[in-house]
């Protein structure tokens, strides 16, 4: 090989080995997010953070079953950030765990759904029905709710204690006679023809709130550049969703697995959202308030910080 291209060569072959190196170290030093959500059509939120994730990091969701799961790994770490029911929040909050809602995630996606030929047309024909409520979620706290203004209780029907993704199919099974669900699962009951909708309860104070984006007091101290970061990539995705009914149906029949016909029913009962304003921090303290008259928890969180609007602030204003 002549000098001169063996001088080529050489320079070429530093030249590649130093942007593969510079390469691997770029991926190395990527920032990992860590992402909870629920596998619910509300809960979609997170798969759309990637597309609006700045250079330099990366989100990897954790999708979890039930809320109680969800808080569990933002206290402990195992997830950075989590969208789960107010419910679950609220009982950290009050328990002394370091939970901290930072930025509202979804309203609507509850229904109250019965058997199509149940004979069920509204709340008080639930007396002496076997129900479906999934224990400590934002659900349960509502419908308690719906009950008592219906001059009626917990015990005048019989709940049944079933996941979110398995209340459709107990439905069309005839385990239950009712649900108190998150959507798809009154999509799909719809769709396939078996269920109808008793209400959409949002009729009581606590209003349509229903999930929260939370993370954990640690990390607020340790790292609120991140915290701000994924609040401006929670806005935008929410946004984008929102705002593009195709692409949230195709993530959503992507991530959940179900038919497009139930996800366009359960569509427009979700209303993905971000902003902690006046009316969030109202019916969010009076929903704190009803699980402490229902004994769900001995006290109530301290809302100074249980709930930190500053982030949501911030990004507003920019």
């Amino acid at each position: 090989m002549p000098t001169t291209t063996r001088r080529n060569f050489i320079r070429l072959a530093a030249t590649a080995t130093a942007l593969a190196s510079t390469g691997f170290r770029a991926f190395a030093d990527e920032r990992v997010i860590k992402i909870g959500t629920l596998k619910l059509i509300h809960g979609i939120t997170p798969y759309f953070y990637e597309k609006f994730a700045p250079a330099g990091f990366k989100i990897e969701v954790i999708p979890f079953e039930s809320p109680t799961d969800g808080k569990n790994a933002v206290v402990t770490g195992s997830v950075d950030l989590g969208i789960f029911g107010l419910a679950a929040a609220t009982l950290g909050g009050a328990n002394g765990e370091p939970v901290v809602v930072v930025a509202a995630a979804c309203n609507r996606g509850m229904a109250v759904v019965a058997g199509k030929n149940s004979g069920i047309g509204g709340i008080k024909d639930l007396k002496g029905k076997k129900v479906a409520i999934w224990p400590g979620s934002t659900q349960e706290v509502v419908i308690l709710d719906r009950l008592s203004a219906e001059g009626m209780t917990i015990k005048d029907v019989e709940a049944v204690r079933v996941s979110f993704s398995d209340m459709a199919p107990a439905l069309a099974r005839g385990d239950i006679d009712a649900y108190v669900g998150a959507e798809p699962a009154a999509g799909i009951s719809l769709a396939n023809g078996v269920g109808k909708i008793v209400e959409y309860p949002y009729s009581t104070p606590t209003g349509s709130l229903n999930m929260v984006l939370s993370t954990r007091r640690e990390l607020i101290e340790k790292d609120p550049e991140l915290i701000r970061t994924l609040l401006k990539i929670h806005r935008k995705a929410s946004e984008f969703a929102m705002g593009d009914r195709d692409a949230f149906i195709a993530m959503a029949m992507q991530k959940l697995g179900q038919q497009k016909p139930s996800i366009e029913q359960a569509a427009p009962n979700v209303e993905l959202t971000w902003n902690i304003d006046d009316l969030f921090l109202k019916q969010a303290q009076y929903y704190g308030a009803q699980m402490l008259a229902k004994k769900q928890i001995r006290q109530l969180p301290d809302y100074k910080t249980f709930i930190d609007p500053s982030f949501v602030k911030a990004i507003s204003a920019s």
